[in-house]
């Protein structure tokens, strides 16, 4: 199958690209940034450049690639920039389907999150409704993967992977990361918010087996919600880092995911807990 990635230089594509090319895929890495084109071609993948917001450029590139199948890994998270990031959920996923749909592309696999669902009762299902009543910053995060999701059901096939928190190499949540430096000056509190996580070759993982799966939205996530209270002194113990404060209360977006649906398909995470997942993967 010719497969072209979006993001094939992100956390998940550089983790995706090779899994595809080992199931005998023919893969394109869609990069804006000429240096990446090297570790492409090192992991038996093909390159096309292309920025998403180039409209003109990326109708040709996909009219010339001709993939039977798009994955949609596009973030934009270095500047921890709701709106950058919105950006290119609403800008860059309408201007990548219309030139997959132009090029005769037939399935879209495209990458959301679990941390816009309405506030509610126990961790989140695929049915729950998005938080459209949630303040901004958070409103902004909800409408751009509510454009994303929208957007790419317009395609025949689609398949949305709501994935959990990210942790692994390369996130904020690795040992050389954001939330590690916070958890290492004491400033990361341990609250009573939810957070699935999932570890990022358990995401890019799901994102080959969503090649087979029904058209709908998949919760990628670990089968270990946890508040908080119960996570963050476990990932400072695993940094060597102080024991954190607790704070009481949580904020929108902190309500967890289940991820049944998933494992019904299939998807059989390495990491089945952050518990372990930290553990092996933070030193």
């Amino acid at each position: 199958m010719k497969i072209l990635v979006a993001g094939a230089s992100g956390v998940i594509g550089r983790l995706l690209i090779p899994m595809l090319v080992q199931k005998g895929h023919e893969v394109v890495g869609l990069i804006r940034n000429p240096e990446h084109a090297e570790s492409l071609k090192n992991a038996g993948a093909s390159f096309v450049q292309a920025d998403v917001y180039d409209r003109k450029n990326l109708f040709s590139v996909l009219a010339e690639t001709s993939p039977e199948v798009v994955i949609h890994q596009l973030t934009s998270l270095q500047a921890m920039d709701p709106s950058a990031n919105a950006r290119i959920r609403v800008e860059g996923t309408r201007n990548l389907v219309d030139a997959s749909l132009a090029a005769g592309v037939r399935r879209m696999i495209a990458q959301s999150i679990t941390m816009t669902y309405a506030p509610g009762e126990g961790p989140a299902t695929e049915d729950c409704p998005l938080d459209f009543e949630a303040p901004e910053p958070q409103l902004t995060s909800v409408n751009g993967v509510h454009a994303l999701e929208t957007t790419a059901a317009e395609m025949l096939e689609h398949v949305i992977l709501r994935y959990g928190v990210l942790y692994g190499e390369g996130t904020w949540y690795d040992s050389n990361g954001l939330f590690a430096e916070q958890a290492r000056l004491g400033n990361l509190p341990a609250t009573d918010g939810v957070t699935s996580f999932v570890h990022t070759e358990d995401a890019a993982f799901a994102a080959v087996l969503a090649l087979e799966w029904p058209t709908g939205t998949y919760n990628i996530v670990d089968s270990d919600p946890a508040a908080g209270t119960e996570w963050v002194p476990v990932y400072a113990k695993a940094l060597n880092a102080p024991e954190p404060m607790a704070i009481p209360g949580s904020v929108r977006g902190e309500r967890g995911a289940l991820n049944a649906k998933a494992l019904r398909y299939g998807w059989s995470p390495r990491f089945a807990s952050w518990r372990e997942g930290f553990a092996q993967t933070l030193h």
